[in-house]
C-alpha cells in the first residue's frame, strides 16, 4: 500500500536469491525483502532444514574415516614392499623422506627460515644409499657430506642470516634424513624385514595405546604448553601396548630373549612419544597445525614420520644389544 498522493512505484522484476559461498552448510537461505518490506517468504511458511551429513572426527578434529583409510593403505604398502622384496621398502622410504624434506623446509620458512633444499634432497639419497651399502659409517659419512654442502651451498645466498639459513639445514638433515637412515640400518641383515615390522609395529602399538588409555583414564595432562592432550595415563597404555606387542616378535622371530622384548617396547613408547611431542613443539613455535596435507586426516608425511624417526634409531641400538644380527 502507498501513501495517499504520492506516485505509486512501478513494480520490480522478481530476482532469484543469489547463493553465498560460505553459509553455513546445512542451511537454508532466506531470500531477501523487496523494496517495501515484504519478504518474498510468508511469514507462516516454515524454511526447511538442509539435511547434514557429518563425518566422525578425532579428538584432534580430524576425519577419522580418512585417516583410518590412509593409515591402512600406508601399513599395507609397507608390509607388502617388505615381504616382497626388501629394496623396494627402501624405495618407499626414500621417497616419503624426500617428501618430508620438502615439508619441513617449507613449514621452516613460516618462521623465517630458508634451509638451503637442494643439498638436502642430495642428502637424503647419499646418506640412505651410503647407510643401505656401507653400514653405520656410510651413515655417518653421509650426514657430515650433506652438512658441508648446506654451509657451502649457503655461502650463495650472502652473509645476511647465514647462521640461521644453515643452522636450519644442518637441522634438518639430522632431523629426517638421518634418523631416517637407522630404519636403512634395520633393514641391512638377512632378518631385517622382521626387524623393521617390529619397529614399526612397536610405533603404532604405542599411538593406539596411549590414544585408548588417554581417551577412557587421561586426566593428568603430560605438556600441556605443547600437546594439551596428551596425559600421563595415555603414556602408561603406550608402553604397555608396545611391550605387549613387541615381546612376541622379538621372541619368535628375532630370537631376543622375553626382557628384551620387554625393553624395546618400553624404549620405543618413550622415543615415539618423545618425537611426537618434538614436532608439536616445532608446529607451535612456527604456528602451524600440520607440516602438509597430502595424506587425508593425517597431514602430510612429516606427520607420520614424527615418532617413527627417533624410535628408528632407538630400535637399531637396542637389538643390536638384545637380538644382533
Amino acid at each position: 500500500m502507498h501513501r495517499t498522493g504520492s506516485r505509486p512505484l512501478p513494480p520490480l522484476p522478481s530476482r532469484a536469491p543469489v547463493p553465498v559461498d560460505d553459509e553455513p552448510a546445512g542451511t537454508a537461505a532466506v531470500p531477501p525483502a523487496d523494496p517495501h518490506g515484504a519478504t518474498a517468504v510468508p511469514p507462516a511458511q516454515e524454511v526447511a532444514q538442509l539435511p547434514t551429513t557429518e563425518q566422525p572426527v578425532s579428538r584432534a578434529g580430524r576425519n577419522l574415516r580418512a585417516a583410518i583409510g590412509v593409515g591402512v593403505g600406508l601399513v599395507a604398502v609397507i608390509i607388502a614392499s617388505l615381504l616382497i622384496w626388501r629394496p623396494a621398502f627402501l624405495g618407499v622410504l626414500v621417497a616419503a623422506i624426500l617428501v618430508a624434506v620438502v615439508e619441513l623446509t617449507r613449514a621452516l620458512t613460516k618462521g623465517g627460515f630458508h634451509a638451503p633444499l637442494v643439498p638436502l634432497l642430495v642428502g637424503v639419497l647419499a646418506m640412505e644409499a651410503l647407510a643401505w651399502s656401507r653400514g653405520p659409517t656410510g651413515l655417518i659419512t653421509g650426514f657430515f657430506l650433506t652438512a658441508v654442502a648446506v654451509l657451502l651451498w649457503r655461502l650463495a645466498g650472502g652473509p645476511v642470516g647465514y647462521r640461521r639459513d644453515a643452522a636450519a639445514g644442518i637441522l634438518t638433515a639430522l632431523y629426517v634424513p638421518f634418523l631416517a637412515g637407522f630404519a636403512v640400518l634395520l633393514l641391512v641383515p638377512a632378518d631385517g624385514a622382521f626387524r623393521v615390522l617390529a619397529f614399526i609395529t612397536t610405533v603404532i602399538a604405542s599411538d593406539v595405546g596411549g590414544y585408548a588409555a588417554g581417551v577412557m583414564f587421561g586426566k593428568h595432562a603430560m605438556a600441556k604448553s605443547i600437546s594439551p592432550k596428551k596425559s600421563w595415563e595415555g603414556m602408561a597404555g603406550s608402553v604397555l601396548a608396545c611391550m605387549l606387542v613387541a615381546t612376541p616378535i622379538l621372541v619368535f622371530a628375532l630370537e631376543a630373549p622375553w626382557w628384551g622384548g620387554l625393553a624395546f617396547g618400553a624404549a620405543l613408547a618413550v622415543s615415539s612419544t618423545v618425537g611426537d611431542l618434538a614436532e608439536s613443539l616445532i608446529k607451535r613455535d612456527l604456528g602451524i597445525k600440520d607440516m602438509g596435507d597430502l595424506l587425508p586426516g593425517h597431514g602430510g608425511i612429516m606427520d607420520r614420520l614424527d615418532s617413527l624417526l627417533p624410535s628408528a634409531a632407538t630400535a637399531y641400538l637396542l637389538l643390536a644389544l638384545v637380538a644382533p644380527a
